[in-house]
């Protein structure tokens, strides 16, 4: 009897699944579907826990997945938090490609703008993202953290059409860089401002940084003179 029991010549529905989602009627994923979700599954998890306080079962559950189904893909809970900030990064560098027109400061505010695109609309993943960073340096989380701040810091330059930065630059920058993401995570936890504003701030800060760089070295001067000669109106 048990699963095969009938009643009036007809077997008994399959009782539903984890979750309370039933098995029947559920559309067929295909393999990288189910494993999207399941990464989906883990990017909600891990942006507002640590992944030590985020098991295999929570993410099952949370997927409405089989504990077996997570470790057939995945083989642990770190392979899976690898592969769920790898799937982040790869969406924000997707998103933040280089804008091809526009003065340097006006390509910058549209990257920017981009960059509060993927916060806004993929919290859980940018959330896992940066949390994966400044606690783990080495190894394979610290690998992807670093390659995505890389490739921001090459999209930078690109829109500042500077191919090698001295020193000083690529400090100035790089301490920009944190105060974006700083500033998102405390957009996001906040929204006490509006991104417009948050983003025009943004903009400012790095304007106000590249001017006191440049009170430290020349060539930094010089770029802040010709970015903001590009700003300018032409005349009429």
């Amino acid at each position: 009897m048990g699963d095969r029991a009938v009643a009036g010549g007809k077997a008994r529905s399959a009782p539903a699944g984890p979750g309370g989602r039933g098995q029947r009627g559920r559309r067929r994923l295909s393999v990288d579907e189910r494993r999207d979700e399941l990464i989906e599954a883990a990017l909600e998890l891990f942006s507002t826990r640590s992944p030590e306080d985020v098991s295999i079962d929570d993410v099952a559950a949370a997927a409405g997945a089989s504990r077996a189904l997570v470790y057939h893909y995945f083989g642990g809970k770190y392979e899976l938090y690898i592969a769920a900030l790898g799937s982040a990064a790869k969406q924000l560098s997707v998103l933040l490609e280089p804008p091809t027109e526009g003065s340097p400061i006006e390509r910058l505010r549209i990257s920017l703008e981009r960059y509060f695109d993927f916060v806004e609309s993929h919290a859980p993943g940018f959330t896992a993202l940066l949390r994966g960073g400044p606690a783990d340096r080495s190894g394979e989380v610290g690998e992807i953290v670093d390659g995505i701040r890389q490739l921001l810091l090459g999209r930078i330059l690109h829109a500042m059409d500077v191919e090698t930065p001295t020193p000083v630059l690529r400090i100035t920058l790089r301490s920009w860089m944190a105060s974006v993401e700083t500033a998102g995570l405390d957009w996001l936890e906040n929204r006490d401002v509006t991104r417009e504003e948050l983003e025009r701030l943004l903009v400012d800060h790095l304007v106000v940084l590249l001017h006191v760089a440049g009170q430290h070295e020349p060539a930094i001067a010089a770029l802040f003179d010709r970015l903001a000669q590009e700003e300018l109106p032409p005349e009429a």
